[in-house]
């Protein structure tokens, strides 16, 4: 029997490019299949360039503290590609966990059996493995993350999402999505849908611009950070304001205060969607017991922890564009200034990537 890694590797050679935006392929394999993202539970559906991930993990979490059962679609993994599809009861105490590997297995097998070796990319024919291991297994809710972009992404094939969330749009695969701002705000614009609450964070103002002129043309309802909800940082407590609700909570645990608007993105989300079985316990408890590695993690064991000198500190965070720096910046200056020590930084960035844009916020706080 192949592993999940040969099927993985197989899988790359389905089509000459690895990211060709367009829904033809997965429609088709999706019908192929049965169609499974229409036998999946409610979806949240979130696009962004940044806060995605940690968008994401916050409400995996609250939904999980509140007793739901929850599959998650992430992209891209860390380590093992395992990590991208979460599947409920995988996990220790009914949560949600990286696919187990016969699972993975089993359903890579049976994806490319029905593709029959149509040109399809490596994203959509494991995406299209992921609605089928959601369709097969229960849950209450999905979250799904979009890969690229989201209006020709492969995620978009599910037509009535329970709920739709765009967080933060800035600069990033410019050469895919366009080379303004507003360009990619419609792009991600595109997950909206007709009378479906879309729950945006803070913006811009010319990708808000795009995003209201998208909502309008499907007729989406939004609720819109610094408009219709707010939430800061006040005597150690995150405060969340809104007309209907003033929520005083626990600060979340992913450090930073980019966290602050990613965490307050995700509690109006949470509050769109409460007839989903979500708590107001359950929302509180999930701020604190959030995890998502490499955003801003530090490492405090393994071989590179241990080569540290006495007093040292060691972070790991996966940012890789302009506005991934600047929320970097601003939170090390804030360790530095409560430590009162030296930062130096080692980074490692492919080349198409806008690395001068991402180094810059760091001059004056990085040896």
């Amino acid at each position: 029997m192949p592993t999940s890694d040969e099927l993985l590797a197989g899988l790359r050679t389905l089509h000459p490019l690895s990211i060709d935006l367009s829904l033809g392929r997965i429609e088709r394999l999706l019908e192929r299949l049965g169609r499974p993202h229409q036998r999946i539970a409610p979806v949240i559906h979130i696009a962004g360039t940044n806060g995605k991930g940690s968008t994401t993990a916050f409400l995996k979490a609250m939904f999980e503290a509140s007793g739901r059962r929850v599959h998650a679609y992430t992209s891209p993994h860390l380590v093992r590609f395992h990590e991208r599809i979460e599947v409920a009861g995988t996990a220790a105490g009914g949560r949600a966990g990286p696919i187990p590997d016969t699972m993975l297995v089993d359903l890579l097998e049976r994806v490319a059996k029905i593709n029959a070796g149509e040109p399809i990319t490596f994203f959509e024919i494991t995406n299209a493995a992921a609605f089928l291991a959601f369709a097969e297994h229960p849950a209450d809710v999905v979250l799904l993350e979009v890969g690229l972009g989201g209006r020709v992404d492969s995620t978009n094939v599910v037509a009535r999402p329970a709920l739709t969330v765009i967080t933060p749009v800035s600069m990033d695969h410019a050469e895919r999505l366009g080379d303004t701002v507003a360009k990619i705000a419609v792009e991600k614009a595109g997950i909206l849908k007709p009378d479906v609450m879309g729950v945006v964070a803070r913006q811009p103002p010319e990708a808000l611009d795009a995003i209201r002129a998208a909502a309008r043309r499907v007729r989406a309802p939004l609720l819109v950070a610094g408009e219709d909800f707010d939430a800061f940082a006040q005597g150690g407590r995150l405060v969340f304001q809104s007309e209907e609700s003033l929520l005083d909570l626990p600060l979340p645990a992913l450090l930073g205060s980019h966290q602050i608007e990613n965490a307050g993105t995700a509690v109006a989300a949470a509050l769109a969607v409460r007839s989903l079985g979500l708590t107001d316990e359950g929302i509180a408890r999930g701020l604190t017991t959030v995890r998502w590695p490499a955003r801003m993690q530090r490492l405090a064991s393994g071989p590179l922890a241990a080569r540290l000198t006495d007093g040292s500190e060691l972070w790991l965070d996966g940012g890789h564009n302009p506005a991934g720096g600047q929320a970097l910046a601003q939170t090390l200056g804030e360790l530095e200034e409560r430590a009162s020590k030296p930062v130096c930084l080692i980074l490692g960035m492919m080349g198409q990537k806008d690395a001068a844009g991402y180094l810059a916020p760091f001059s004056g706080l990085v040896r």
